[in-house]
């Protein structure tokens, strides 16, 4: 299967000639998995500490509102996360969009940053915990939603259940994109699945850019198969998910608890 990760400016949707491009690139690469950054359809809330319901609510409306446009991506799958309330509780969920079915909800994000730029504690709440795979066209697919990555003991238990692909949507700064770069190699290694992260790029605070730098790691071994940068914004591999099967056979998945 072809796919695809990007880096985006936070406002992107206001811009056509970035939805351009990125339609471009998905139908010159018949991509048919496009993963989109973290809560990718309003401009990133946590970048104030002062949480404003009504435009939580905004946020809300307008991924309500590119949840009916997916279509228009003309590939099979596309993955990211979303703002939503849950009995009026503010949650980042992850989501799986299919051209068959519609959208399906995974994955409620539990481990929450609070700190400048990312003030995330601040403005919703903790998910429910579970961390669970979805299975969508034959393939197995977990998610650790940015932050959730340092939590390692998740890819293990993914790679238990089987998943060919681990989505990292993210919204992480430059000053740290080496590093992100390296957690995402070792999501791959620790779950034996494909990791594909995509991410911002362009300011957030008047101090502090978002890092880009989106990637594709593969299964064994967690190398980069490519990463995104602000001139090669979309960055589009073909792989095998029966590496991921395989992968699930070698050190250190196989050893035992």
């Amino acid at each position: 299967m072809n796919v695809t990760v990007c880096e985006l400016p936070n406002d992107w949707t206001c811009f056509p000639a970035i939805q351009r491009a990125l339609s471009d690139h998905l139908q010159e690469n018949r991509t048919d998995l496009l993963l989109l950054p973290e809560m990718p359809f309003y401009p990133w809330l946590s970048a104030s500490n002062d949480p404003d319901p009504q435009a939580w609510q905004a946020a809300v409306l307008a991924h309500d509102a590119w949840m009916e446009k997916l279509m228009d991506f003309r590939v099979p799958m596309v993955a990211g996360t979303r703002p939503m309330l849950r009995n009026g509780h503010p949650i980042n969920i992850a989501f799986v969009w299919t051209r068959e079915k519609g959208v399906r909800y995974v994955h409620e994000k539990y481990y929450l940053p609070n700190e400048e730029g990312f003030w995330e504690a601040t403005w919703y709440e903790q998910g429910d915990g579970a961390f669970e795979v979805v299975e969508v066209n034959g393939i197995r697919i977990g998610f650790l939603i940015c932050t959730e990555m340092w939590f390692t003991r998740h890819a293990r238990d993914y790679s238990k259940q089987g998943i060919h692909l681990l989505l990292c949507p993210r919204a992480t700064p430059a000053s740290s994109a080496s590093t992100w770069v390296a957690g995402g190699r070792s999501a791959a290694w620790i779950s034996g699945a494909f990791c594909l992260s995509s991410n911002f790029n362009g300011p957030n605070t008047p101090d502090m850019a978002f890092g880009g730098a989106g990637w594709i790691t593969e299964p064994d071994g967690g190398q980069v198969l490519g990463l995104t940068a602000a001139a090669a914004p979309f960055l589009t591999r073909t792989i095998d998910i029966q590496a991921a099967v395989a992968a699930k056979q070698t050190y250190p998945r196989y050893v035992r608890e």
